[in-house]
């Protein structure tokens, strides 16, 4: 093509890979071979921050006390010539100044500018990775080594997506692992960055790498060599426990052998007691219902004793005062008069002051026995109790059940109906229940 740009364009391109494989003899033939005339203003800046990555790197391979100063300087001097083709802001500008800052010292102003280019939207992969491992340097300078990790952590991995065999990063991480003692990953680190330097030709780097490469590969041999003897005592020493342990079951066998026929006779000896046990059990149940059955007699009797002593009583003071009046009007010869003592008796009155004692004894007892007794009834069948009277005839018939007056002859004698009456009260009942008529008694009892 003959273009004049172009071809100044490659030469710079080729000195840029002559100054990082560390050609540098090369590097600044071909630099004073560029024309800087038909160039724009961004590759004129490409053009003299190339020169003076060449001096910096010239004065790090060569890292003498009499040089470092003269080609710092003459780093310093095309950097600021750089910078006067830069557009303000631009990303030229910003990695032109950040590397000055560097080469003056001034490392402050130095990790601002990095990280702010870091932070720049849409930074291409090689981008991050060169401005990463600076900001990883200016770190280490700073003396923040969690910094410096995680900065060449992020460069060497852009450096691996955008497939750059010229890493620094990757070389200067193995670096800090060795040093933070983290061996395993140094030395993974160490032979990536050696395969890389070995493939692009990098002289300055296969030196630099070559030099820590030594150290941790010795390291290493040392490591394994360590593990090898630690191994030869572990080993001495997992056979003399696995003698032992030998030695130990045999005796554990023998004593699991006793323990497992005294387990036979122990499982036999439980068997057994829990058989007694179960056999108690049922028994302290059977007592304590008989218990039960036997209080709730107690207190039946009870009530119903005192209730009829007094009832007994009373009749007692009354039989003495109609005795009295019967005799007085007998020797007086008043016969009218002892015809009315005996027409004011009424047997119907005192059977019902009678019933009405027993109920009111009873629902003290046993309270909800109408309520109980009506949830075995169907809905429509339920018994209410007359207001004139605490239970029905049904309800009495009943109550004497609960009570244990189970006899249809005793229950007729006791409430002085015929015995017809009571089976008639028994069977109509029997007939309204929601159970069959032969459990419909045991729920009674059961309330």
């Amino acid at each position: 093509m003959q273009s004049p740009e172009k071809t100044e364009v490659s030469k710079l391109n080729l000195a840029f890979v002559q100054v990082s494989s560390g050609m540098f003899k090369e590097a600044f033939e071909t630099l004073e071979n560029v024309d800087p005339t038909p160039l724009d203003s961004a590759t004129r800046v490409d053009l003299y921050f190339t020169k003076a990555r060449a001096y910096s790197d010239l004065a790090d391979f060569n890292g003498g006390a009499y040089y470092l100063p003269l080609y710092t300087a003459k780093a310093i001097a095309y950097s600021d010539t750089a910078l006067q083709y830069c557009r303000v802001g631009s990303y030229q500008a910003l990695s032109v100044r950040g590397f000055r800052y560097l080469k003056t010292k001034d490392t402050k102003a130095s990790e601002l500018v990095y990280k702010h280019i870091l932070g720049l939207p849409d930074l291409p992969l090689h981008q991050v990775a060169i401005n990463a491992s600076t900001a990883a340097y200016v770190a280490e300078l700073l003396g923040k080594p969690e910094e410096e990790l995680q900065l060449l952590t992020q460069a060497s991995i852009a450096d691996i997506k955008s497939a750059t065999t010229e890493t620094l990063a990757l070389f200067k991480l193995s670096d800090l692992c060795y040093r933070r003692g983290d061996l395993a990953h140094a030395y993974a680190f160490i032979n990536n960055a050696r395969e890389d330097a070995s493939f692009y030709n990098a002289r300055l780097r296969q030196i630099q790498i070559g030099s820590i490469f030594s150290v941790i590969e010795g390291q290493r041999v040392s490591i394994i060599e360590r593990q090898r003897k630690t191994l030869g005592v572990y080993s001495l020493a997992t056979t003399v426990l696995i003698l032992l342990v030998i030695a130990f079951a045999a005796v554990i066998f023998r004593q699991l052998r006793r323990l497992q026929r005294a387990e036979v006779t122990i499982s036999a000896i439980n068997e057994a007691l829990r058989h007694n046990n179960e056999r108690l059990n049922q028994l302290n149940e059977q007592l304590h219902e008989v218990n039960h059955q036997l209080n709730e007699a107690n207190v039946i009797k009870d009530e119903y004793i005192g209730h009829y002593f007094v009832v007994i009583s009373e009749h007692i003071d009354k039989l003495e005062e109609i005795k009295d009046e019967l005799s007085a009007s007998l020797a007086n010869k008043q016969y009218i008069s002892t015809q009315r003592i005996v027409e004011s008796i009424n047997g119907k009155k005192e059977r019902n002051d009678l019933f009405k004692g027993f109920d009111a004894v009873f629902l003290k007892l046993f309270p909800n026995f109408v309520a109980d007794f009506n949830s075995l009834l169907k809905a429509e069948e339920k018994i209410d109790s007359p207001e004139d009277q605490l239970l029905t005839a049904e309800l009495r018939i009943f109550a004497l059940i609960r009570l244990g007056i189970g006899d249809s002859e005793r229950i007729s004698k006791i409430l002085g109906y015929t015995i017809n009456t009571v089976y008639t009260y028994k069977a109509r009942t029997k007939k309204k229940s929601i159970y069959p008529s032969e459990e419909f008694e045991g729920r009674v009892r059961a309330i």
